[in-house]
């Protein structure tokens, strides 16, 4: 069941709520998580709230993915060197506390980041 309130990511992207965003494309934006694990951490985002997860995004849009793992992609060139980790939450048990599906691109030092290797 869909919620009808808009995610917090769509209410970015309508100005309601303040976010420099750093990227967009046709069909994605990107920002800065407000709750960095790594001295680079960046969320690639949809514009479009219609998938809640990865799983949904897939299955129902390959090419949005695809367009969401070119975006962070170019982000990590652009901010680390290209070195990167893309990760998605799935579900509340993962970590998934927004059901706007969206990719955190992590980089830097993982050590320095307690993230591990």
């Amino acid at each position: 069941m869909r919620m009808s309130e808009p995610s917090i990511f769509t209410r970015i992207l309508q100005g309601e709520i303040p976010s420099e965003i750093l990227a967009e494309t046709e069909n994605a934006f990107a920002i800065r998580d407000i709750a960095p694990r790594a001295p680079v951490h960046l969320l690639v985002i949809p514009k479009s709230a219609q998938y809640r997860n990865v799983v949904e995004l897939a299955a129902g849009d390959p090419e949005l993915l695809a367009e969401m793992v070119g975006l962070a992609s170019t982000l990590a060139a652009e901010q680390a060197d290209g070195a990167f980790r893309l990760v998605f939450n799935t579900g509340a048990d993962a970590g998934q506390t927004v059901f706007h599906v969206h990719a955190h691109v992590l980089a830097g030092s993982l050590d320095e980041a307690g993230l591990g290797g």
